[in-house]
């Protein structure tokens, strides 16, 4: 008898050939050149249950252009494996041929030529569309939110968040989970937590003084004549990532132990299903997966990953679904005796050219935008470059992020957090400030200037390094690594914590940084309370407006080992 882990690798395999995880689907588009909303909705209706998947929207409403990572490494164990494989590889690993809808959509490759004959990604209202054609093929699907929904533009910023709010409460998730929306303050959490009408779930948040659960840990659903558990887990390393002084009184973590009794609690309670709503990120999930047995699915969520197909851990199914409401996931499942006997996956991408926008949700995002349209549609510039910000080291935006730091500040260094949220602008697009906004928005963005020396910002970068390249991905606790301006350097991914990072130079002398030697340097998005110094939406705005026409040299001052 073909025990349950064998079978789920066979189905997985299988996948690409049968189309049970929408690769062949995918294929077919692919050789045909052409793109209909009724060949991406396509599905094969299987089992009982189905997921609906949607993560890290960051406050995205409308279509935008977004490109995927170049670099996106993987150290230790899972060194080359998904998601940590980019561009031709990924290409390659799935058996997708260049130049096609989906290359397009999961790589980097050739992207601007391929985002002007395939058109922007996302948009709720089309988001909208998919769900409600998933939902009217299986009524009673599950429709979960993995968090970071409300945070990342311009109106998300100007109204607390209340559109993402009115937006998502429209396409009526049934639970979601939670990492950027505690930046908006615990008293804003809590009021928006207050009257949702879905449960806003995280086990591994507890009140520390109490040393009890802050939150609602899991859900209990009936669905297809199946029990259905779905766990929350929000981000785990919230008062390292971001300022724990916005959430004062609240604990949290991995907390595998914790994870272990409520998956057992779930089970004693009679659930056939156990989901987990995870904002952990990719690789802490695949070893949580590993840690704590009885997790049929984990939707994982983040790092921003898109994955055509599922991974397996073990009987353990993890799920990649995107960012920026770029793709949606369909999961059909055959729960039967308590147990998932088989499943069918797509990954459907939001071509919002293809998919007809939803009437009503449109009206909605339209009266959410319409007292800041002018502000937002002003254009401050153009750009020549294409600017993105996915990566591991670099990206264009944080690159141009960096000199308008240096240039309005007046600074010798700059810094940009590694975040991985915000979308991309073609070469020769206006920037408006909603784009501005869409690479900057949040509750702490004052633009520091201060002076460090050279040992300072070594063990800023070691720091920031081990969180990204530690081998345990349980001591992976931001984003990518930090962009600097002004500055270059070599970093061995491969070596301990302390020893990655050599050849600090001044780019502007040509000089090594000198440890002991002190340098202006500005950046922004401190996790430190009370931090002075203009937002730097209205840094970047002053330096496009200056410039006019804005050009990011490649960035070739970070070279990299170890890999």
């Amino acid at each position: 008898m073909i025990s349950r882990r064998d079978f789920l690798q066979t189905a997985v395999a299988a996948s690409a050939i049968y189309g049970a995880s929408g690769v062949g689907n995918w294929a077919r588009l692919a050789a045909q050149q052409a793109l209909t909303q009724d060949q991406l909705l396509e599905f094969d209706t299987f089992g009982n249950v189905t997921l609906i998947h949607v993560t890290d929207i960051h406050g995205q409403l409308k279509p935008i252009w977004f490109r995927e990572p170049e670099i996106n490494l993987g150290v230790g164990a899972v060194t080359g494996k998904p998601p940590h494989v980019t561009g031709e590889d990924f290409l390659k690993m799935f058996d997708i041929k260049p130049g096609t809808p989906e290359a397009y959509a999961l790589t980097y490759v050739d992207f601007v030529s391929l985002a002007k004959g395939y058109g922007k990604v996302g948009g709720l209202d089309r988001v909208a569309t998919v769900i409600n054609a998933i939902r009217g093929d299986r009524p009673d699907a599950l429709l979960l939110d993995g968090g970071d929904t409300w945070h990342g533009s311009y109106t998300c910023l100007k109204t607390q968040a209340q559109d993402m709010v009115n937006v998502m409460n429209a396409l009526k998730p049934d639970a979601m989970t939670s990492h950027w929306e505690f930046t908006l303050g615990i008293d804003r959490v809590n009021e928006i937590v207050d009257d949702l009408p879905f449960p806003f779930l995280g086990a591994n948040i507890f009140d520390a003084e109490w040393d009890e659960p802050a939150y609602e840990p899991y859900q209990m659903f009936e669905r297809g004549g199946a029990q259905i558990a779905v766990i929350g887990q929000a981000f785990p390393y919230m008062p390292i990532a971001n300022p724990g002084w916005m959430f004062p009184g609240l604990s949290f973590g991995v907390r595998e132990e914790r994870m272990n009794e409520v998956v057992q609690e779930v089970r004693d309670a009679g659930a056939d299903l156990v989901v987990v709503l995870s904002h952990n990120g990719f690789d802490v999930d695949r070893k949580l997966a590993a840690q704590v047995p009885g997790i049929d699915v984990i939707l994982t969520g983040h790092t921003h990953d898109a994955l055509p197909e599922p991974v397996l851990v073990g009987d353990t199914m993890l799920i990649a679904s995107g960012s920026n409401g770029k793709f949606v996931t369909r999961l059909d499942l055959d729960v039967r005796d308590g147990r998932m006997m088989g499943f069918r996956h797509k990954l459907i991408p939001i071509f919002s050219d293809v998919i007809e926008p939803d009437a009503d949700m449109s009206a909605l995002i339209e009266a959410e935008r319409a007292p800041y349209k002018a502000e937002m549609e002003e254009v401050l510039g153009t750009t020549d470059s294409l600017l993105y910000r996915r990566g591991n080291f670099n990206g264009t935006w944080d690159d141009l992020i960096c000199n308008a730091l240096i240039d309005e500040r007046e600074a010798d260094i700059a810094l940009s957090p590694g975040f991985r949220w915000g979308p991309s602008l073609l070469p020769g697009a206006p920037i408006t400030r909603e784009d501005v906004f869409n690479a900057t928005s949040m509750s702490y963005p004052n633009a520091y200037r201060s002076e460090m020396t050279g040992e300072t910002l070594k063990i800023i970068l070691e720091d920031v390094a081990d969180n990204l390249f530690n081998p345990d991905p349980y001591y992976q606790q931001g984003g990518d690594m930090v962009r600097v301006g002004g500055m270059g350097y070599d970093i061995d991914v491969s070596k301990a914590q302390g020893s990655r990072i050599t050849n600090m130079t001044l780019l502007k002398t040509g000089e090594a940084i000198d440890p002991a030697k002190t340098y202006v340097v500005s950046g922004w998005a401190s996790v430190n309370e009370g931090t002075e110094g203009p937002p730097i939406w209205d840094v970047v705005e002053s330096y496009i407006k200056r410039q006019g026409t804005v050009h990011v040299d490649p960035n070739k001052s970070v070279k990299v080992t170890g890999a």
